[in-house]
């Protein structure tokens, strides 16, 4: 096997483990969160709390910055885009109203923004320490 194609199926590789980390962290911070929050004016917000997206994101930072710094941005940005869209219409698909996939779709264009700028910026930083 030639340099390119292991560099190539390595990439592959990191994407799918960063996919399955992005599944794995969506379904520890907000999979057992399902119910909505009834409050004393009948409004109802959730299932979600702040803290347990902030949490999230925070979390996938690692992963991304990790794939960055080794030469994988591409693989970070897509393989967590990946993992986090799919757990969404995963958690999200029992939805009756049918607008989960409005969720979902926001949920991979906003992934993919904040690891694209993630990966950009791990990576400009690790060829100013170079």
């Amino acid at each position: 096997m030639s340099t390119g194609q292991q560099s190539r199926t390595l990439q592959v590789w990191a994407g799918v483990a960063l996919a399955a980390v992005a599944t794995a962290a969506w379904a520890a911070w907000l999979g057992w969160d399902q119910h909505r929050d009834v409050h004393p004016d009948g409004s109802t917000t959730g299932p979600y709390e702040a803290w347990q997206v902030v949490g999230l994101g925070l979390t996938l930072l690692a992963p991304v910055c990790w794939a960055a710094f080794r030469g994988y941005a591409v693989a970070g940005v897509v393989g967590t885009t990946a993992g986090l869209t799919v757990a969404a219409f995963y958690d999200w698909s029992d939805d009756a109203s049918g607008l989960f996939m409005i969720g979902t779709i926001l949920v991979m264009i906003g992934t993919l923004a904040v690891t694209s700028a993630v990966a950009l910026l791990a990576t400009a930083l690790k060829r100013k320490g170079e």
